[in-house]
């Protein structure tokens, strides 16, 4: 994996014009894969980030159609596809991805990005001048690109965060390809289009073939994404969809003769101070001790401190060039930092919980019929953190972000009313808070250098699934009987029909005071960034408040987590010089 940093129109000289991509480049951290192809008269130059999962597949097609491979790299693959079928390439490719390609005898830019948004690629386009990079951090890095805020910024930050709207780069200029898009750059103008969206079509497979079709797609998902050159692990929280994954993972590693490692994150004193909750029944380590007996595997338990996790707020901010999910990214990125010292690559579950409807709000009828996104049910409580100036109607806000993304909802006419509406919830989850998780797992781990793999966003998976009905989904009244049933004799049977719980938290009052006291250091500070944007009154309220019952952002950003979201915005105005 690596980051892309791009210009188009620039009019200095080349050895500038070289000098900025670099310093755009290296604002990410990330190395660079690139290739450089000449035919004839015809030159192209790829910058991609990446990994193909049928990069063979596709140079056996190449070869037969005449092509001749050197180093048989996913760059070179890609390179000779786009030569072959041009823009079309993107339709047969099987992988994550966001990549350019410059004709220089045309002189047009491609670029896209793949079908679920895995990997990401952001633009801006001022002055006559085109710059692209993987992150925000590498559009920032160049002078023409200022890091503005509008009233739109401000309602992406406090209305939606760490939720952004689709295609929305928060700061001012900077927008973001959308998954499933690609298009051409050329003569002063971006063209967009989309190759691939999530339709219904007829279901007409039996519940057996059902079950059949997932466990295949699944299977040979997680095989391809186990082809690596690198050293290879799994995450293992005991949950479900993790679990399949370190079993199926497992399987190849024993028939090849190895043994597989597996990685598992818990919190300093958790098991003091765990409260089981309806979202989060249970502690996970009792079910990955079970797992990693069942499956033999060298087993790393990382225990993160609290002081380590709070003072990784900002390093999570750093990573992913916004305020994020406050310690659920910072956990992820300590995580990802003790993973890379044993393996290259990780497989995560990421993912399952949005296609298979793992959800509450799925299944929870009155969630479920309430318009609005379920995950964010707190606008008001939003609202007010607001200062004056920056008064807006949040509702109409939001309101009309939710009603776009329904009625860009692909349903079949004859559907009832609640497969209807369990595809539109589908929809709402694949273009919002699953976008908003693989942020989060992308940003976090790569900041790190460890590349981490997510099965479960085979597209091929997802396109059936989006054609199975409800019913068939819920099978036996249990959240993924679908995928459970589809993976019987592959775990043990308490794993197996375990009830869902949630990527783990801290539950340390530690960590509550910990953050308590640095927000209440910061407000006391008049001059502390965080005040430009939000009321002092507001934070004071919420410090005093702490254990409210409104989440601010789906299950797992309740009153610590949200009291962390506000020193997350504090550091990011401040380091990042955010002007409004």
């Amino acid at each position: 994996m690596s980051g892309i940093a791009g210009i188009v129109g620039w009019k200095a000289a080349v050895d500038e014009q070289n000098a900025m991509i670099q310093k755009m480049r290296e604002s990410m951290r990330r190395g660079s894969q690139s290739i450089t192809f000449s035919e004839g008269s015809m030159e192209y130059e790829l910058s991609y980030d990446g990994k193909l999962y049928n990069a063979w597949e596709l140079q056996e097609a190449l070869e037969q159609l005449g092509h001749r491979f050197r180093e048989h790299s996913d760059t070179e693959i890609l390179i000779h596809a786009y030569i072959q079928w041009k823009e079309a390439c993107v339709e047969r490719l099987n992988g994550i991805f966001a990549f350019t390609i410059w004709e220089k005898h045309h002189q047009r830019l491609f670029l896209a990005r793949d079908r679920v948004g895995v990997k990401p690629l952001f633009y801006t386009h001022k002055n006559g001048v085109f710059l692209f990079a993987s992150e925000i951090k590498g559009l920032l890095a160049h002078p023409l690109v200022e890091p503005e805020l509008d009233i739109n910024s401000i309602a992406e930050v406090i209305l939606l965060g760490p939720g952004r709207t689709p295609g929305c780069g928060v700061f001012k200029g900077i927008e973001e390809v959308l998954p499933g898009y690609c298009g051409f750059y050329e003569e002063n103008s971006l063209r967009l289009y989309q190759y691939w969206k999530l339709e219904d079509k007829p279901h007409t497979d039996s519940f057996g073939q059902t079950v059949e079709t997932i466990r295949h797609l699944l299977l040979d998902s997680i095989e391809r994404q186990l082809d690596a050159q690198g050293a290879v692990g799994t995450l293992l929280s005991g949950g479900l969809d993790s679990s399949i994954i370190s079993s199926v993972a497992n399987h190849r590693f024993r028939k090849h003769g190895e043994i597989l490692h597996t990685f598992s994150v818990d919190y300093r004193d958790n098991d003091r101070f765990f409260q089981a909750n309806p979202f989060q029944p249970g502690n996970d380590q009792p079910f990955v001790e079970e797992m990693v007996q069942y499956l033999g595997s060298t087993h790393h338990r990382v225990l993160l401190d609290t002081d380590k996790l709070v003072e990784a707020l900002y390093a999570a901010v750093d990573a992913r060039d916004l305020p994020g999910m406050a310690d659920i990214d910072a956990s992820l990125l300590l995580f990802s930092e003790k993973v890379k010292a044993h393996v290259d690559i990780a497989l995560s579950g990421e993912c399952a919980d949005e296609i298979f409807g793992g959800y509450p709000w799925y299944r929870d009828k009155n969630i479920r019929d309430e318009a609005g996104f379920p995950w964010a049910k707190s606008t008001l409580y939003r609202t007010s953190f607001l200062r004056p100036e920056f008064a807006m109607n949040a509702t109409y806000y939001i309101n009309e972000r939710y009603k776009k993304t329904i009625a860009d909802t692909h349903v079949l006419p004859d559907a009832s009313p609640l497969e209807r509406r369990m595809k539109e919830m589908s929809n709402l989850n694949f273009q919002w808070f699953m976008q908003t998780l693989l942020d989060r797992t992308d940003r976090m781990s790569m900041h790190q250098g460890l590349e981490v793999r997510v099965p479960f966003c085979d597209y091929r998976i997802m396109e059936y699934l989006y054609t199975v009905p409800w019913e068939m989904k819920d099978y036996q009244n249990r959240e993924k009987g679908l995928l459970r049933q589809a993976m019987e004799g592959l775990l043990p049977e308490s794993v197996l029909w375990r009830k869902k719980s949630p990527y783990p938290k801290t539950h340390n009052p530690a960590y509550l005071a910990a953050v308590s006291c640095k927000l209440k250091e910061i407000i006391e500070d008049p001059a502390a960034p965080v005040l430009q944007l939000v009321r002092k009154e507001a934070l004071e309220d919420l410090l005093e408040n702490n254990n409210n019952s409104i989440p601010w952002y789906g299950q797992l950003m309740t009153g610590p987590q949200t009291i962390a979201y506000f020193l997350q915005i504090n550091y990011w105005l401040g380091k990042y010089q955010v002007r409004f």
